[in-house]
């Protein structure tokens, strides 16, 4: 567990409890980080002896992140990451605004001041990240934070995990995304307008901040594909 999810106990995800659980979040953080882009290829057997693990973990994590879209397993060729799925991108993204605009009004109705104290900590932290790219791996960890604490603070972070769970091709295009000049700023001032609006008790105002927050980067789908263009699939062909 890292230091931030050790700072923030009950907002943070459960620690896995099974080596396959070990290897799908060990290979789901670097398929969204990039660090594994899409096009990789993946051996059961190189995994299986880099994590200390028998094949069938390996196995059961890659069909795992088969079923959320990451990995496209193909019997008798070999595993590779798939591209980021702009069909599934679209869905994703009404999905998150649709709970997190509710979750966000829900906390403006009644606000709480120990949840609202813990996300402006981890606002407090990101604010001293921003324009430090070598630090965006923490930057995203308090983000992801961020987020955790919200929905801890009306009770669902079961429902959380299980959204976090389809947003991997999300994560990887605000990954693309993220490097681009002033979006860290943009992102902790978002953060900002987010608990200013909930503190004060302004469901208009609250939900509005997240809303924009959680449409900067499709706004910019478009020039994303341009740059990475071998990053994404042809919506119409899925490849």
């Amino acid at each position: 567990m890292s230091s931030i999810e050790q700072s923030f106990g009950d907002t943070a995800k459960a620690a896995p409890t099974s080596a396959a659980g070990t290897v799908y979040d060990a290979l789901r953080g670097k398929i969204v980080s990039l660090d594994y882009p899409p096009g990789t290829s993946l051996s059961r057997n190189a995994l299986a002896q880099e994590y200390g693990v028998s094949l069938t973990p390996v196995r059961e994590a890659m069909q795992r992140l088969e079923e959320d879209g990451l990995l496209r397993i193909m019997p008798q060729s070999g595993t590779v990451v798939n591209r980021i799925d702009v069909d599934q991108l679209y869905e994703t993204q009404f999905l998150r605004i649709s709970v997190e605009t509710e979750v966000v009004r829900r906390l403006a109705l009644a606000p709480q001041p120990t949840i609202l104290a813990r996300a402006r900590a981890i606002v407090r932290m990101q604010d001293t990240l921003v324009g430090d790219t070598e630090q965006m791996g923490m930057f995203n960890e308090l983000d992801r934070a961020f987020h955790r604490t919200l929905f801890a603070g009306v009770g669902m972070t079961n429902l959380q995990q299980m959204l976090v769970r389809r947003m991997g091709h999300l994560l990887r295009c605000q990954r693309l995304d993220l490097p681009s000049e002033g979006k860290m700023a943009d992102i902790v001032s978002h953060h900002k307008r987010i608990l200013a609006g909930i503190e004060a008790g302004d469901v208009e105002a609250a939900t509005e901040a997240v809303r924009s927050h959680l449409s900067g980067t499709i706004s910019r789908l478009d020039v994303l594909r341009a740059r990475f263009p071998d990053h994404f699939s042809d919506p119409a062909s899925g490849t």
